[in-house]
């Protein structure tokens, strides 16, 4: 099933999600509803709060942005053809790098 995106400054992004457990209820089901919604707006990344669930999880599948480049820059990423994941309750344990000016969504 294809979930509705919430638009940018809805209230839920904004909230702090909640922490979920391997128990949760559906989960499985939600992980494959957000893959299918992912894919249907040709997305690399969507978080359960942009689908209306204030939970503490994404998922990333970023082959797509590797098949779409240019085939002279795919040498430069033959080890790195796209990853597939899914996070539960992830953490940012440390910050590095400059930060991004820019608001994303």
């Amino acid at each position: 099933m294809i979930y509705p995106i919430v638009a940018y400054g809805t209230e839920i992004l904004r909230k702090k999600a909640k922490d979920i457990t391997a128990d949760y209820p559906n989960l499985k089901e939600i992980i494959d509803n957000m893959w299918e919604t992912m894919y249907s707006s040709n997305g690399v990344g969507l978080a359960a709060p942009q689908v209306n669930k204030s939970i503490r999880l994404f998922i990333i599948d970023s082959a797509q942005i590797f098949e779409n480049i240019e085939e002279e820059d795919k040498g430069k990423y033959a080890d790195e053809p796209g990853t597939k994941k899914i996070f539960i309750n992830p953490q940012i344990v440390e910050l590095n790098g400059e930060e991004w000016p820019y608001n994303e969504g």
